[in-house]
């Protein structure tokens, strides 16, 4: 038995849509990465990248460490480096649930609010690389993100649909979730559709982004996606209340996005077996207005 807290990263859930799904030759299914220890599918990201970094002697308990994130891998990043006795500062968009803030610095970790958002984010955590001596993990450009699906989210998703999954559907933000769990199930079989979901254009869906060029993350290779779709802020919002009210999943704004074009996409084909992620809890979105 003996297991620990890192041995529960991974083996999530996956659990059968029972009604917002309406085409009966299609099975649709979430993926609860909810049920990781930290709350989300950052978790395992987070994971590969603290101990790959340990291992490989890159870091040790005298480092000074930052992270830019809009939440959950933040939220993982500190609760991992909490149990390898590890200092780190987090580094968010100033508009965060204080949801997320409060449980980043529970974990041990200093907490920075930064008023231009993500860009913003990133470019102090580089300035504090580049200037101060500090180390970052640096998630968008980090090959031990994507490489966290690749042996676990991938598998998982193909033992449990029993190697029957004809599509994949995932929010796309560092593009880690989508970038690794692709490359796994493609190799399994080629056929498998990849599909990324973003935001409409004026829309702002925490953990979805449609980034300007210049901040793509780095580990994104667009020959990995089969197809986009796109969800407004207002169909992310309403499916996410859906999602709470008959599904049972109370999920954050990025799973109400991607269930909205997973369920898109369910009415347009003839038969098919879907996975969409489900990547956080929504309770750290309880004191923002996502569900009044």
């Amino acid at each position: 038995m003996n297991k620990t807290l890192i041995d529960r990263i991974g083996n999530t859930p996956l659990v059968k849509c029972t009604t917002l799904n309406t085409n009966p030759n299609v099975d649709l299914y979430f993926k609860l990465e909810g049920n990781n220890p930290g709350g989300s599918v950052k978790d395992r990201a987070a994971l590969n990248m603290i101990k790959t970094a340990l291992d490989a002697g890159e870091i040790d308990k005298t480092s000074k460490l930052i992270e830019a994130t809009s939440g959950n891998t933040g939220i993982a990043l500190a609760m991992i480096a909490a149990i390898y006795g590890l200092d780190i500062e987090l580094v968010m968009p100033e508009k965060a649930t204080k949801e997320r803030v409060q449980t980043m610095r529970a974990y041990g970790a200093k907490v920075t609010l930064h008023p231009d958002g993500i860009e913003g984010a990133r470019d102090y955590a580089i300035d504090k690389v580049e200037n101060e001596g500090y180390y970052s993990f640096n998630q968008f450009s980090n090959d031990n993100n994507w490489k966290a699906h690749y042996k676990s989210t991938g598998p998982e998703i193909w033992r449990d649909t029993d190697g029957e999954v004809t599509h994949f559907v995932s929010s796309m933000g560092t593009t880690g979730t989508i970038m690794g769990t692709s490359t796994y199930l493609k190799e399994q079989n080629s056929d498998v559709q990849i599909v990324g979901v973003q935001p409409t254009d004026g829309s702002r869906i925490p953990g979805i982004r449609k980034w300007p060029k210049a901040y793509l993350p780095a580990i994104f290779d667009a020959s990995k996606v089969d197809s986009v779709l796109e969800v407004s802020t207002e169909e992310a919002i309403a499916m996410a209340r859906r999602l709470a009210k008959e599904e049972g999943i109370l999920a954050g704004m990025s799973s109400g996005g991607a269930t909205a074009a997973a369920l898109k996409l369910a009415s347009t084909l003839e038969s098919g077996i879907i996975v969409s992620i489900i990547c956080d809890r929504g309770d750290r979105y309880l004191s923002s207005e996502l569900f009044e």
